[in-house]
């Protein structure tokens, strides 16, 4: 009998975890505040754009480690802002050196600045160099399974899909290619970018995925700390009905309670 008390936890890259939530550090009023919502999101691996925040390039400025220490959380440094495969592993190179080096990284090429879609030739080529160079690559990736599968085959840890643009808030536009995707895949599979509100969540983790990534879904809200809450608990129970199965989908009405032994 499956229960969540026995559900298996996380594990990526060889370390396990309890939380299914992965946050962003970004779009915050202040550093207190994104300290704030990572607990109460209950994530424990958070993420930095390596290009836009700073985890000790600048002495002079406010470190996000002071907010958010690796004593804590899993520190995981995100290549944002990079647009081809050269600028991405140059960043997470110099990632690695600021983390006393620190493996587990998020490798994203972007395509273009409006849509902010993957470019997954570059992506491809960055992700067999930063595997060759001894770093555990989490990916994110255009919904294809035929790429996505590709990513694995090269060894990234973990192939995270985007639901929809980032920052958009649509949530899962194509459940049907991301549930292609977790049907193949032999590492997690986490959702990343698009998720909009609690119920995006929810239903990332009904489809099978591991776990979802967001930033802008909290960050963004009138309440970041209500709706990090609100994700957290979004996750769980998402998690929770997959374990359980849902009824199938029916055309035709069925009692709820029993008809046997009722008179005729």
């Amino acid at each position: 009998m499956t229960s969540t008390a026995q559900d298996s936890q996380l594990t990526i890259a060889g370390k396990t975890y309890r939380s299914r939530l992965l946050v962003g550090s970004g779009k915050y009023r202040d550093l207190q505040q994104t300290r704030d919502a990572t607990l109460a999101a209950g994530a424990e691996i958070i993420t930095v754009a390596i290009r836009r925040v700073n985890i000790g390039q600048d002495p002079h400025a406010p470190n996000l480690l002071d907010a958010v220490p690796p004593s804590e959380f899993t520190i995981l440094p995100n290549t944002a802002g990079c647009y081809n495969a050269a600028d991405a592993v140059y960043t997470l190179q110099l990632a690695r050196e600021l983390l006393n080096g620190h493996k587990l990284v998020k490798l994203e090429v972007l395509g273009d600045e409006k849509t902010l879609f993957p470019n997954m030739p570059e992506t491809l080529k960055a992700a067999e160099t930063l595997v060759r160079d001894g770093f555990d690559v989490m990916v994110y990736c255009s919904d294809d399974p035929i790429q996505a599968k590709m990513l694995e085959q090269i060894g990234c840890v973990a192939v995270m899909p985007l639901a929809s643009l980032i920052g958009s808030g649509m949530g899962i536009l194509n459940p049907w290619n991301l549930s292609l995707i977790i049907e193949q895949a032999t590492v997690p599979v986490l959702v990343d970018a698009g998720v909009g509100t609690a119920s995006d969540a929810a239903i990332a983790m009904e489809l099978g995925c591991d776990g979802v990534l967001m930033n802008t879904a909290i960050a963004g809200a009138r309440d970041p700390i209500l709706m990090a809450r609100a994700m957290r608990l979004a996750v769980e129970a998402g998690r929770a009905a997959f374990l359980a199965g849902r009824i199938p989908k029916r055309f035709a009405a069925s009692p709820s309670s029993p008809v046997a032994g009722r008179p005729t």
